[in-house]
């Protein structure tokens, strides 16, 4: 199955993403969120505010282990992880239904562009400061009766959209074959 060990993922190069998690509640959110950023070799990941950092019996169990290989830090809010992103260079992205958002099929990462995307509270979304600190925001667009999803849906829908742009449309062959030195 070719996968990397710990070290030869922490070695590896990894997709120009950080995923951070605004006051997400749910610590079986955040453990799926740090398995799905392992599954494409995403930066980080930032937790903030209310959001749980391992260790945790209950991120370990949807993380399975992908809370030991993927990087993270804590922030006490979502904001204050924004801010420090955009001094290092990355264009901060939230993940919201708000008025002139980017719909996620229009959206296209620009290669050399490191970015972040911030993921929001399972019930109230991500803070509207935060979002007035943002570049922009990225919408899903959805049909059905319902105008939200689970975080750790979200986030996976997002990551892939980033790794699809960045890496895969490279062909997974190379990305696999030689997995430190191609992303």
């Amino acid at each position: 199955m070719q996968r990397l060990t710990v070290e030869e993922f922490r070695e590896a190069d990894k997709l120009p993403l950080i995923v951070v998690l605004d006051d997400v509640r749910s610590m079986y959110n955040v453990g799926s969120v740090f398995r799905t950023s392992d599954a494409f070799r995403v930066e980080a990941v930032y937790l903030c505010g209310i959001s749980c950092t391992p260790p945790a019996t209950e991120i370990h169990k949807t993380a399975l282990g992908a809370e030991d290989s993927m990087a993270w830090k804590y922030y006490s809010t979502a904001l204050e992880a924004v801010k420090e992103l955009k001094k290092q260079g990355y264009c901060a992205l939230s993940v919201e239904q708000v008025e002139h958002s980017t719909k996620l099929q229009t959206f296209v990462p620009q290669q050399g562009q490191k970015y972040a995307v911030v993921l929001g509270n399972e019930v109230k979304g991500v803070h509207q400061e935060v979002v007035d600190a943002s570049d922009g925001c990225l919408e899903i667009p959805q049909l059905g009766t319902k105008h939200s999803m689970n975080v750790s849906v979200t986030a996976g829908i997002i990551i892939y959209k980033f790794a699809e742009s960045l890496i895969l449309k490279q062909g997974v062959d190379k990305y696999v074959d030689n997995p430190v030195h191609n992303v």
